[in-house]
């Protein structure tokens, strides 16, 4: 009976969640779809892929619409037998944003109800983790990847309790495969590599646990061994996923270095440093765990336009000179963001409840999860301070794996998003039914933590100005006292409301705790009491970067690059911000499309008019000598940085020849200029001269100087690939272009003499293969980026084809590990029920 009525409240939790999701998510209703930046990006450079798709019913790994062509699997590129990822979209089948909601609420109940076996505890948990602020930040940005990674991050932790804690093998690898297997296929390796820091903790901890012999060695070695097992099982199921990704990122930025420079040194792996830890957290930036609003939220918090339109009015009242502006114009960044970072859309927020349950949590909560949790928790937040705590970010930068393939350190944060809401489920589970807990211990704890964090707050908010100064070093610097006094004024105004709001919320919950402990509360208004209050502090901070206005008509959603402007399209920006940005790229993306439908013919496009890379506008329409995407292949981000971002007047026309840019697009949004590049190289072309260089410096600068119509760049260690194949000059000879598919060209050629063929397409030495008359020869890399082969006198029929091996093998791989998942299971819970079944027949007996 007690187990059925369990059954029915986890029930009703669930039904509470889906709710509540939908309560936040109201545009939905309406058939509205969230605008997210990072998405309207994802549509345009993954619509040659899309199109494919659509068009054949199959799938093409490989696209030319983004930086003269990349691998697609960063871009949304789907497995065939990629079981594990149908079950994450069956999961995630609610409308966006409510899925990722409805999964972050239930993937935290399902930890609680492990950790507590409560499920009111289970529930209050749930809230405090599915509403931390991120998490609605980084959905408003469209950074969905990340998001549906942390959707699992509880379940996964959930199981592995399961098998250290509870003792419930069976279930444990049952859970943590499956939530490793689904947290994998969510795609965002950094997320996941950061929890994997935060579950060591927990592995030592109970290595010590068990060399203290507070659990046996043997529990500890079988439940070690039954986590590796379901990891690897997990990670099994997205072979071709990972065995593609762990192929492309070599390739990569991300990858070793090629080139000897200031900051870079060949062979060395990773991004540099300055890039890495751009956004690194300041270290009192930290408090805002704790007060949203400490260091001024977002850079475009609403008071922000409101704030900037009184500067503007003080500025054009007290200054007179040009000089005195420039000066002032050096100091600007962000009104409503004065933290260390170069901006941000908001706060890690974590609830000013959650925080001081948290700091209660580390006193009430039993050893086996405090030691851990609080190991983790440190280690994340010095690590979100990157360049601000440089003695760790360089040890794990040179010494930890993998730590150097990451950036933005402050992300490093959702770690203590999810350790800080279980800490305090655990603290205060404990408070209450915990009887070894004195009442004595109790109300001093809670008087000293309780105490402390009221008077910190008293503190900031009497002394805040000094203290926090509410100016960056910048503004200090060059901006006059009467735009700075004001400037501070107004911040500190938003500091102060969210300070007390934190008072407010910590003393209502400290009196709600004391007046249960001294029996003038029940415990279960008690825990509604802290529920809805802290419901009401996060979905209130929350809704300052995602609400209704992050929601559009499903049109605009599903297309953003419109090419006509009309009344129903202004009506309905109706100042949306997010919409102002459609209306504005009307002329430019019409400029686009036409281009692209007057000339049909495969080409790239240089469009200045957006930011080279910056915008997938171009891609949506045609092949984009730029784009944008955080994970582009290595050697093209080296011509990008030598050629593109630094414009030479003679070098970077080159480059864009080689390119074959047929066409450039100059001036601005509203009046593009299109300038037609009849120099543009072509497709593919034959050169008579090889200039052979020996290191990959000698390489690059060679491009931007030579004739490349003529003349190919060729690394010395390419040398033995000319043995027995002379190269000719023949002016008659030509290659033309015959068929056009992202992973399929096809050429006709025409020479007296052998030549070497230059094609306009990026090199990349996995998975494309060269046919001259079906027969596959080898290719070589020219030009420092591009592929070039041999094609010998005559006629010839040249295919180029992209067949990565990888695919098949990580297939195969994938099903196999599914397979051996569900052979195990269906095993282990068939081993379970007979021994429950001998065990009823014992009781039987006796």
């Amino acid at each position: 009976m007690a187990k059925n009525k369990n059954l029915i409240y986890i029930a009703i939790s669930l039904v509470v969640f889906i709710v509540l999701a939908f309560l936040y998510s109201t545009p939905v209703f309406s058939g509205k779809q969230l605008f997210q930046h990072d998405i309207v990006q994802y549509r345009g450079g993954a619509k040659e892929l899309l199109d494919y798709r659509a068009n054949t019913g199959n799938e093409t790994y490989w696209s030319d619409s983004m930086f003269g062509g990349m691998p697609t699997y960063q871009m949304g590129s789907q497995f065939k037998g990629d079981i594990i990822k149908k079950i994450d979209s069956n999961l995630n089948f609610l409308p966006r944003p409510v899925n990722y909601l409805f999964l972050l609420f239930a993937g935290f109940f399902l930890l609680g109800m492990v950790v507590v076996r409560n499920w009111k505890y289970a529930l209050l948990g749930a809230t405090f983790f599915g509403l931390s602020t991120y998490f609605y930040i980084i959905i408003a940005a469209g950074h969905n990847g990340k998001v549906n990674t942390i959707e699992y991050f509880a379940p996964l932790l959930a199981g592995i309790l399961l098998v250290y804690i509870r003792k419930q093998y069976i279930w444990g690898f049952i859970v943590t495969t499956l939530f490793m297997g689904l947290q994998i296929a969510a795609n965002h390796p950094q997320m996941t590599y950061y929890l994997f820091l935060a579950l060591g903790f927990l592995f030592l901890s109970e290595l010590i646990r068990a060399i203290q012999k507070k659990t046996p060695m043997k529990h500890f070695l079988i439940s070690s061994g039954i986590i590796a097992a379901s990891c690897v099982i997990g990670v099994g199921m997205n072979s071709q996923r990972i065995m593609a990704n762990s192929e492309y990122v070599k390739e990569t930025v991300r990858g070793k270095q090629i080139l000897d420079n200031d900051s870079h040194t060949s062979g060395k792996s990773g991004m540099d440093k300055e890039s890495m830890l751009m956004w690194s957290y300041g270290q009192l930036e930290t408090l805002n765990l704790f007060i949203p609003r400490l260091m001024g939220g977002g850079s475009q918090e609403p008071e922000g336009k409101e704030i900037m339109n009184r500067v503007q009015e003080l500025v054009q009242e007290n200054v007179g000179s040009q000089a005195e502006m420039d000066r002032i114009s050096k100091g600007f960044s962000g009104v409503t963001y004065w933290g260390d970072q170069p901006g941000t859309s908001g706060p890690a927020y974590q609830g000013a409840i959650v925080c001081f349950l948290a700091l209660l949590g580390f006193f009430f909560a039993s050893k086996k999860y405090r030691y851990w949790i609080l190991g983790a928790s440190i280690l994340t937040i010095l690590l979100a301070w990157g360049s601000n705590f440089m003695p760790l970010s360089d040890f794990f930068i040179d010494y930890v794996p993998f730590y150097n393939k990451f950036r933005a350190p402050s992300s490093i944060l959702v770690v203590v998003e999810l350790l800080f809401p279980l800490i305090a489920i655990l603290g205060l589970y404990r408070f209450f039914t915990d009887e070894k807990l004195t009442e004595e211990y109790k109300q001093k704890i809670l008087l000293y933590v309780g105490g402390g964090t009221l008077g910190f707050l008293l503190i900031l908010l009497i002394f805040g100005k000094s203290l926090l100064g509410f100016a960056t070093e910048n503004e200090k610097t060059y901006f006059p006292p009467f735009l700075l006094d004001y400037l501070v004024d107004e911040r500190y105004k938003l500091f102060r409301v969210d300070a007390i709001k934190a008072f407010i919320y910590v003393a209502i919950t400290a009196a709600a705790l004391f007046l249960t402990l001294k029996k003038k509360l029940n415990q279960n208004i008690a825990l509604v009491v802290i529920g809805l209050v802290s419901l009401f502090d996060l979905w209130s901070v929350n809704k300052r970067y995602l609400n209704d206005e992050n929601y559009v008509d499903k049109i605009f959603a599903e297309n953003p690059f419109q090419t006509e402007s009309s009344d129903l399209l202004a009506e309905k920006v109706q100042g949306n911000p997010n919409l102002e940005s459609i209306l504005s790229n009307v002329n430019i993306n019409k400029t686009l499309e036409t281009i692209a439908e007057k000339d049909k013919t495969h080409y790239r496009i240089y469009n200045q008019t957006l930011g080279v890379t910056s915008e997938t506008n171009t891609s949506y329409f045609k092949a984009s000598i730029g784009g944008y995407h955080a994970v582009k292949l290595r050697r093209y981000d080296d011509v990008l940085n030598e050629y593109i971002n630094n414009v030479d007047s003679v070098k970077t026309p080159n480059i864009l020849n080689l390119l074959n840019a047929k066409y450039m697009v100059f001036g601005g949004p509203e009046q593009p200029q299109v300038v037609p590049n009849p120099k543009a190289n072509g497709n593919a072309w034959f050169v008579s001269d090889l200039k052979f260089v020996d290191t990959p410096n000698q390489e690059i600068k060679s491009i931007g100087t030579i004739d490349n119509k003529k003349t190919a760049v060729i690394a010395s260690s390419d040398k033995s690939y000319f043995d027995n194949k002379p190269v000719q000059a023949d002016s008659t000879a030509f290659i033309t272009l015959t068929k056009y598919q992202p992973n399929e060209l096809e050429f006709k050629s025409q020479s007296k003499t052998p030549q070497l063929a230059v094609f306009s397409e990026v090199y990349y030495p996995h998975g494309w293969k060269v046919l001259v008359d079906e027969k596959e020869v080898p290719y070589i890399k020219a030009d420092y980026l591009l592929r070039a082969v041999h094609v010998p006198a005559g006629n010839h029929h040249i295919r180029m084809v992209f067949e990565p091996e990888v695919i098949e093998k990580g297939k195969w791989l994938s099903l196999l590990s599914f397979g051996l998942f569900i052979l195990l299971a269906a095993f282990g819970i068939f081993w379970m029920n007979k021994n429950k079944k001998k065990e009823i027949v014992a009781e039987q007996k006796a």
